[in-house]
Protein backbone atom coordinates (compact mmCIF):
# COMPACT_ATOMS: atom_id res chain seq x y z
CA UNK A 1 0.00 0.00 0.00
CA UNK A 2 1.66 3.12 -1.05
CA UNK A 3 -0.64 7.00 -1.34
CA UNK A 4 -3.87 5.02 -0.67
CA UNK A 5 -2.76 2.64 -3.65
CA UNK A 6 -3.13 -0.92 -3.39
CA UNK A 7 -0.93 -2.82 -5.77
CA UNK A 8 -1.10 -6.82 -5.19
CA UNK A 9 2.26 -8.70 -4.71
CA UNK A 10 2.05 -10.25 -7.94
CA UNK A 11 1.53 -7.26 -10.09
CA UNK A 12 4.11 -5.55 -11.81
CA UNK A 13 3.49 -1.89 -11.70
CA UNK A 14 6.37 0.75 -13.02
CA UNK A 15 4.58 4.04 -13.22
CA UNK A 16 5.10 6.38 -10.59
CA UNK A 17 1.67 8.09 -12.03
CA UNK A 18 -1.34 5.92 -10.18
CA UNK A 19 -3.97 7.78 -8.58
CA UNK A 20 -5.50 7.70 -5.28
CA UNK A 21 -7.36 4.69 -4.13
CA UNK A 22 -6.71 2.60 -7.86
CA UNK A 23 -6.19 -0.86 -7.00
CA UNK A 24 -4.41 -3.11 -9.57
CA UNK A 25 -4.33 -6.61 -8.74
CA UNK A 26 -2.46 -9.78 -9.86
CA UNK A 27 -0.25 -10.44 -13.22
CA UNK A 28 -1.29 -6.88 -14.25
CA UNK A 29 1.82 -4.86 -16.15
CA UNK A 30 1.97 -1.45 -15.89
CA UNK A 31 4.69 0.65 -18.05
CA UNK A 32 6.23 3.33 -16.39
CA UNK A 33 5.22 6.16 -18.47
CA UNK A 34 1.52 5.58 -18.00
CA UNK A 35 -0.89 7.35 -16.30
CA UNK A 36 -3.77 5.90 -14.12
CA UNK A 37 -6.06 8.58 -12.22
CA UNK A 38 -7.82 7.89 -9.17
CA UNK A 39 -10.52 4.91 -7.98
CA UNK A 40 -9.59 2.88 -10.92
CA UNK A 41 -9.97 -0.80 -10.61
CA UNK A 42 -7.30 -2.76 -12.91
CA UNK A 43 -7.80 -6.42 -12.95
CA UNK A 44 -5.59 -9.76 -13.03
CA UNK A 45 -3.56 -9.91 -16.73
CA UNK A 46 -3.97 -6.44 -17.47
CA UNK A 47 -1.25 -5.09 -19.85
CA UNK A 48 -0.67 -0.79 -20.10
CA UNK A 49 1.64 0.37 -22.21
CA UNK A 50 3.62 3.58 -22.10
CA UNK A 51 1.75 5.66 -24.39
CA UNK A 52 -1.55 5.51 -22.26
CA UNK A 53 -3.41 7.56 -20.32
CA UNK A 54 -6.45 6.43 -18.01
CA UNK A 55 -8.91 8.67 -16.15
CA UNK A 56 -10.89 8.45 -12.84
CA UNK A 57 -13.30 5.79 -11.56
CA UNK A 58 -12.30 3.60 -14.86
CA UNK A 59 -12.52 -0.56 -14.62
CA UNK A 60 -10.22 -2.37 -16.55
CA UNK A 61 -11.50 -6.25 -16.55
CA UNK A 62 -8.97 -8.85 -17.24
CA UNK A 63 -7.50 -9.95 -20.05
CA UNK A 64 -7.36 -6.39 -21.68
CA UNK A 65 -3.90 -4.91 -23.00
CA UNK A 66 -4.17 -0.86 -23.35
CA UNK A 67 -1.52 -0.01 -26.20
CA UNK A 68 0.34 2.87 -27.14
CA UNK A 69 -2.00 5.62 -28.13
CA UNK A 70 -4.91 4.69 -26.26
CA UNK A 71 -6.69 7.24 -23.96
CA UNK A 72 -9.68 6.39 -21.45
CA UNK A 73 -11.23 8.89 -19.98
CA UNK A 74 -12.99 8.96 -17.09
CA UNK A 75 -16.29 6.51 -15.45
CA UNK A 76 -15.33 4.00 -18.77
CA UNK A 77 -15.87 0.32 -18.28
CA UNK A 78 -13.82 -1.95 -20.11
CA UNK A 79 -14.95 -5.60 -20.28
CA UNK A 80 -13.09 -8.91 -20.32
CA UNK A 81 -10.85 -9.80 -22.81
CA UNK A 82 -11.59 -6.35 -24.62
CA UNK A 83 -8.75 -6.09 -27.35
CA UNK A 84 -7.51 -2.69 -28.21
CA UNK A 85 -5.16 -2.04 -31.83
CA UNK A 86 -3.33 0.56 -32.74
CA UNK A 87 -1.34 -0.50 -35.80
CA UNK A 88 -4.00 -0.92 -38.96
CA UNK A 89 -0.89 -2.41 -40.77
CA UNK A 90 0.93 -3.78 -38.09
CA UNK A 91 4.68 -5.90 -38.96
CA UNK A 92 7.00 -7.46 -37.07
CA UNK A 93 10.19 -5.52 -36.09
CA UNK A 94 8.41 -2.60 -37.80
CA UNK A 95 6.53 0.38 -36.11
CA UNK A 96 5.04 3.20 -37.37
CA UNK A 97 5.78 7.11 -36.47
CA UNK A 98 3.06 7.39 -34.37
CA UNK A 99 0.41 4.99 -33.64
CA UNK A 100 -2.88 5.98 -34.22
CA UNK A 101 -4.79 7.57 -31.04
CA UNK A 102 -7.60 5.63 -30.01
CA UNK A 103 -10.30 7.65 -27.50
CA UNK A 104 -12.92 6.53 -25.22
CA UNK A 105 -14.73 9.02 -24.03
CA UNK A 106 -16.43 9.50 -20.56
CA UNK A 107 -18.79 6.91 -19.44
CA UNK A 108 -18.71 4.43 -22.15
CA UNK A 109 -18.66 0.84 -21.66
CA UNK A 110 -17.41 -1.73 -24.06
CA UNK A 111 -18.55 -5.09 -23.19
CA UNK A 112 -16.21 -8.69 -22.94
CA UNK A 113 -14.23 -9.90 -26.05
CA UNK A 114 -15.24 -6.58 -28.32
CA UNK A 115 -12.38 -5.40 -30.75
CA UNK A 116 -11.63 -1.66 -30.88
CA UNK A 117 -9.75 -0.72 -34.83
CA UNK A 118 -7.21 1.81 -34.74
CA UNK A 119 -7.90 5.27 -34.76
CA UNK A 120 -11.56 4.57 -33.33
CA UNK A 121 -12.90 7.40 -31.18
CA UNK A 122 -15.67 5.86 -28.76
CA UNK A 123 -18.17 8.49 -27.98
CA UNK A 124 -19.64 9.87 -24.18
CA UNK A 125 -21.59 7.01 -22.92
CA UNK A 126 -21.83 5.18 -25.61
CA UNK A 127 -21.84 1.34 -25.07
CA UNK A 128 -20.30 -1.25 -27.39
CA UNK A 129 -21.59 -4.54 -27.20
CA UNK A 130 -19.81 -8.28 -26.23
CA UNK A 131 -18.14 -9.67 -29.28
CA UNK A 132 -18.38 -6.26 -31.12
CA UNK A 133 -16.02 -5.68 -34.03
CA UNK A 134 -16.04 -1.58 -33.73
CA UNK A 135 -14.46 -0.81 -37.41
CA UNK A 136 -15.44 3.33 -37.27
CA UNK A 137 -16.55 5.69 -34.68
CA UNK A 138 -19.40 5.51 -32.47
CA UNK A 139 -21.13 7.93 -31.77
CA UNK A 140 -22.13 9.76 -27.87
CA UNK A 141 -24.92 7.26 -25.98
CA UNK A 142 -25.02 4.80 -29.53
CA UNK A 143 -25.26 1.37 -28.81
CA UNK A 144 -23.37 -1.20 -31.25
CA UNK A 145 -23.52 -4.54 -31.57
CA UNK A 146 -21.92 -7.31 -34.11
CA UNK A 147 -19.27 -7.48 -36.62
CA UNK A 148 -19.01 -5.11 -38.08
CA UNK A 149 -20.37 -2.93 -35.45
CA UNK A 150 -23.80 -1.02 -36.81
CA UNK A 151 -26.08 1.14 -33.98
CA UNK A 152 -29.16 -1.01 -32.35
CA UNK A 153 -30.35 2.29 -29.97
CA UNK A 154 -29.19 4.85 -27.66
CA UNK A 155 -28.62 4.57 -24.05
CA UNK A 156 -31.22 6.34 -21.65
CA UNK A 157 -33.63 7.07 -25.08
CA UNK A 158 -36.78 6.11 -23.79
CA UNK A 159 -39.47 5.03 -26.64
CA UNK A 160 -41.97 7.83 -27.06
CA UNK A 161 -43.59 6.29 -29.87
CA UNK A 162 -44.24 3.21 -31.87
CA UNK A 163 -44.53 1.68 -35.45
CA UNK A 164 -48.51 0.78 -36.02
CA UNK A 165 -48.76 -2.87 -35.03
CA UNK A 166 -45.67 -2.31 -32.46
CA UNK A 167 -45.89 -2.81 -28.02
CA UNK A 168 -44.99 0.71 -27.59
CA UNK A 169 -47.25 3.81 -27.57
CA UNK A 170 -49.47 4.48 -30.79
CA UNK A 171 -47.93 7.43 -33.06
CA UNK A 172 -50.71 9.37 -33.55
CA UNK A 173 -52.37 11.90 -31.65
CA UNK A 174 -55.95 11.87 -30.26
CA UNK A 175 -58.58 12.96 -32.93
CA UNK A 176 -58.91 15.98 -30.88
CA UNK A 177 -55.69 16.88 -29.99
CA UNK A 178 -53.22 17.54 -33.15
CA UNK A 179 -50.12 18.52 -31.42
CA UNK A 180 -48.76 16.72 -28.27
CA UNK A 181 -45.75 17.56 -25.54
CA UNK A 182 -42.89 14.79 -25.73
CA UNK A 183 -40.67 14.82 -22.87
CA UNK A 184 -38.02 16.56 -24.11
CA UNK A 185 -37.18 20.07 -24.04
CA UNK A 186 -39.78 21.88 -26.85
CA UNK A 187 -39.50 18.89 -28.92
CA UNK A 188 -43.70 17.89 -30.23
CA UNK A 189 -45.46 15.41 -32.20
CA UNK A 190 -47.96 16.87 -34.52
CA UNK A 191 -50.78 14.64 -36.23
CA UNK A 192 -51.11 16.28 -39.93
CA UNK A 193 -54.67 16.39 -41.34
CA UNK A 194 -55.32 13.31 -43.54
CA UNK A 195 -58.01 12.91 -46.33
CA UNK A 196 -58.31 9.80 -47.70
CA UNK A 197 -61.39 7.99 -49.58
CA UNK A 198 -61.80 5.63 -52.58
CA UNK A 199 -59.62 7.80 -54.85
CA UNK A 200 -56.59 7.54 -52.11
CA UNK A 201 -55.12 9.57 -49.53
CA UNK A 202 -53.87 12.87 -49.45
CA UNK A 203 -51.81 14.95 -46.04
CA UNK A 204 -51.54 18.60 -45.54
CA UNK A 205 -49.35 20.51 -43.96
CA UNK A 206 -50.61 24.00 -43.39
CA UNK A 207 -47.31 26.77 -43.05
CA UNK A 208 -47.40 27.86 -39.55
CA UNK A 209 -50.41 25.88 -38.79
CA UNK A 210 -49.29 22.53 -38.88
CA UNK A 211 -45.75 23.46 -39.36
CA UNK A 212 -45.00 25.19 -36.29
CA UNK A 213 -42.64 28.05 -38.35
CA UNK A 214 -42.36 29.30 -41.83
CA UNK A 215 -40.41 27.30 -44.18
CA UNK A 216 -37.58 28.85 -46.00
CA UNK A 217 -35.86 25.16 -47.16
CA UNK A 218 -36.99 21.64 -47.62
CA UNK A 219 -34.77 18.72 -48.30
CA UNK A 220 -35.43 14.80 -49.29
CA UNK A 221 -33.49 11.98 -47.57
CA UNK A 222 -33.48 8.70 -48.88
CA UNK A 223 -31.84 5.76 -50.42
CA UNK A 224 -29.69 5.29 -46.97
CA UNK A 225 -27.96 2.55 -45.82
CA UNK A 226 -29.73 0.71 -42.78
CA UNK A 227 -26.04 0.85 -41.18
CA UNK A 228 -25.75 3.76 -41.59
CA UNK A 229 -26.46 7.76 -39.47
CA UNK A 230 -27.70 11.01 -40.29
CA UNK A 231 -28.07 13.88 -38.64
CA UNK A 232 -25.68 13.83 -35.26
CA UNK A 233 -25.88 17.73 -34.85
CA UNK A 234 -27.64 20.55 -33.29
CA UNK A 235 -28.62 23.84 -34.81
CA UNK A 236 -28.12 26.89 -32.97
CA UNK A 237 -31.17 29.23 -34.92
CA UNK A 238 -32.59 26.62 -37.35
CA UNK A 239 -35.77 24.96 -36.24
CA UNK A 240 -36.48 21.30 -38.11
CA UNK A 241 -39.91 19.77 -38.54
CA UNK A 242 -39.33 15.92 -40.01
CA UNK A 243 -42.05 13.60 -41.97
CA UNK A 244 -41.42 10.54 -42.99
CA UNK A 245 -42.85 10.54 -46.58
CA UNK A 246 -42.57 6.45 -47.23
CA UNK A 247 -41.12 3.61 -45.34
CA UNK A 248 -39.67 4.07 -41.33
CA UNK A 249 -37.25 6.37 -39.55
CA UNK A 250 -36.21 6.19 -36.02
CA UNK A 251 -35.15 9.61 -34.74
CA UNK A 252 -33.57 10.66 -31.61
CA UNK A 253 -34.18 13.86 -30.03
CA UNK A 254 -31.73 14.92 -27.06
CA UNK A 255 -32.08 18.42 -24.96
CA UNK A 256 -29.10 17.71 -23.09
CA UNK A 257 -30.17 16.17 -19.97
CA UNK A 258 -33.40 13.84 -21.43
CA UNK A 259 -33.79 12.06 -24.99
CA UNK A 260 -36.29 10.23 -26.17
CA UNK A 261 -36.96 8.15 -29.69
CA UNK A 262 -39.50 8.29 -32.15
CA UNK A 263 -40.35 6.14 -35.05
CA UNK A 264 -41.89 7.71 -37.56
CA UNK A 265 -43.60 5.01 -39.97
CA UNK A 266 -46.28 7.43 -42.00
CA UNK A 267 -47.01 10.78 -43.78
CA UNK A 268 -49.09 12.41 -41.18
CA UNK A 269 -47.06 12.21 -38.37
CA UNK A 270 -44.60 15.11 -37.92
CA UNK A 271 -41.65 15.57 -35.50
CA UNK A 272 -41.07 19.46 -34.78
CA UNK A 273 -37.33 19.79 -33.52
CA UNK A 274 -37.32 23.54 -32.04
CA UNK A 275 -33.21 25.21 -32.19
CA UNK A 276 -30.65 23.23 -29.71
CA UNK A 277 -31.92 20.03 -30.08
CA UNK A 278 -29.90 17.34 -30.82
CA UNK A 279 -30.90 14.84 -33.36
CA UNK A 280 -30.31 12.04 -34.63
CA UNK A 281 -31.90 9.47 -37.58
CA UNK A 282 -30.91 6.15 -38.22
CA UNK A 283 -32.72 2.12 -39.19
CA UNK A 284 -33.98 3.74 -42.28
CA UNK A 285 -36.01 1.09 -43.71
CA UNK A 286 -34.71 0.46 -47.50
CA UNK A 287 -37.65 2.54 -48.91
CA UNK A 288 -37.34 5.21 -46.53
CA UNK A 289 -37.79 8.82 -47.61
CA UNK A 290 -37.45 11.40 -45.29
CA UNK A 291 -38.64 14.78 -45.54
CA UNK A 292 -37.29 17.96 -43.41
CA UNK A 293 -38.88 21.70 -43.43
CA UNK A 294 -36.20 23.88 -42.13
CA UNK A 295 -36.77 27.32 -40.67
CA UNK A 296 -33.64 28.88 -42.09
CA UNK A 297 -31.47 28.63 -45.50
CA UNK A 298 -28.39 26.25 -44.85
CA UNK A 299 -25.57 27.76 -42.86
CA UNK A 300 -22.66 26.07 -41.53
CA UNK A 301 -22.11 28.15 -38.27
CA UNK A 302 -25.36 27.46 -37.47
CA UNK A 303 -24.75 23.91 -36.92
CA UNK A 304 -23.09 22.47 -33.70
CA UNK A 305 -21.81 18.93 -34.61
CA UNK A 306 -19.23 18.23 -31.58
CA UNK A 307 -21.97 16.65 -28.66
CA UNK A 308 -19.71 17.44 -25.56
CA UNK A 309 -20.13 21.48 -27.10
CA UNK A 310 -23.37 20.81 -27.73
CA UNK A 311 -23.55 19.84 -23.95
CA UNK A 312 -22.09 23.27 -22.80
CA UNK A 313 -24.00 25.36 -25.10
CA UNK A 314 -27.54 23.41 -23.84
CA UNK A 315 -26.20 23.98 -20.14
CA UNK A 316 -25.73 27.67 -20.81
CA UNK A 317 -29.26 27.90 -22.40
CA UNK A 318 -30.85 26.47 -19.18
CA UNK A 319 -29.21 28.52 -17.01
CA UNK A 320 -30.55 31.22 -19.14
CA UNK A 321 -34.30 30.09 -18.64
Amino acid sequence: MRNNVFIHPQALCESPCIGSNTRVWAFAHILPSARIGADCNICDHVFIENQVVVGDRVTVKCGVQLWDGVSIEDDVFIGPNATFSNDIFPRSKQHPAQYARTVVQKGASIGANATILPGIVIGAKAMVGAGAVVVRDVPARAIVVGNPARIVGYAEASFQVGAAGGNTAQAASPPDQRVSATGVRGVTLHSLKNVADMRGSLTVMEMEDSVPFAVRRSFLVYDVPSEEIRGEHAHRRCAQFLVVVKGRVHAVADDGSRREEFILDRPTLGLYLPPMTWGVQYKYSPDAVLLVLASEHYDAEDYIRDYEEFLQASAVLSGAR
